[in-house]
């Protein structure tokens, strides 16, 4: 589909038209892969520099973990259009007659684990990003700190905006256990990942004001 790879102002025109994807977690992907990547900037623009020769090898594998996210999340803007497709299309079936409905159940079901675990993935991603993205703030260059605060700000958006993806998903799950799984999961990540999000946040506000 090549979510990915349009220019910003298509992806933003078709996110605004009734057009069914790109939707919320597609956007939420980007928004985590342009987190990712300000982090992955600070990195960039601390390498290299004398002050900081004593962080450099560290700063070099925190950029390729980073380089390889940035991917993976790029990546889940397509997977998320394409497994939302079969689940719009699930929920325009016909239900008039008891076979008709049993298909649907049956379809529905598949549709749904489908569309749930992009969204899983889009806050597992987000969530490593924020593991990296602390560590880009306390040791990286102190010139590009505002850039490790935006991409936390960024990587705690895109990790909330994935999770409402979730939660829409599981609540239409016939398959209430699998659903709470699910949702124990989601909520343990924003209840870790969000609070790790702020700290780093209000901490390169403090640095910045101080």
């Amino acid at each position: 589909m090549g979510f990915s790879t349009v220019p910003c102002n298509e992806f933003v025109e078709v996110l605004a038209s009734k057009a069914p994807v790109p939707g919320g977690g597609g956007a939420s992907a980007l928004v985590g892969a342009v987190g990712t990547a300000l982090g992955n900037m600070v990195g960039s623009l601390t390498v290299g520099k004398k002050k900081y020769a004593d962080v450099e090898a560290e700063m070099y594998e925190l950029k390729a973990k980073c380089d390889t996210l940035q991917a993976e999340l790029l990546a889940l803007v397509e997977r998320d259009a394409e497994v939302f497709e079969p689940l719009s299309k699930a929920y325009g079936m016909p239900r008039a007659t008891e076979e008709e409905k049993a298909e649907k159940a049956r379809v529905m079901e598949i549709v749904l684990k489908d569309a749930c675990s992009v969204p899983m993935e889009i806050m597992e991603k987000c969530c490593e990003a924020l593991d990296l993205i602390k560590e880009f703030a306390a040791k990286g260059s102190a010139l590009a700190i505002s850039d490790a605060g935006v991409g936390a700000a960024f990587c705690k958006a895109a990790l909330q905006g994935a999770s409402l993806n979730v939660y829409i998903n599981t609540k239409s799950m016939a398959n209430k256990e699998y659903a709470a799984e699910l949702n124990v999961k989601a909520d343990a990540m924003l209840a870790k990942y969000c609070p790790m999000a702020d700290e780093i946040f209000e901490s390169v506000l403090a640095r910045l004001k101080g």
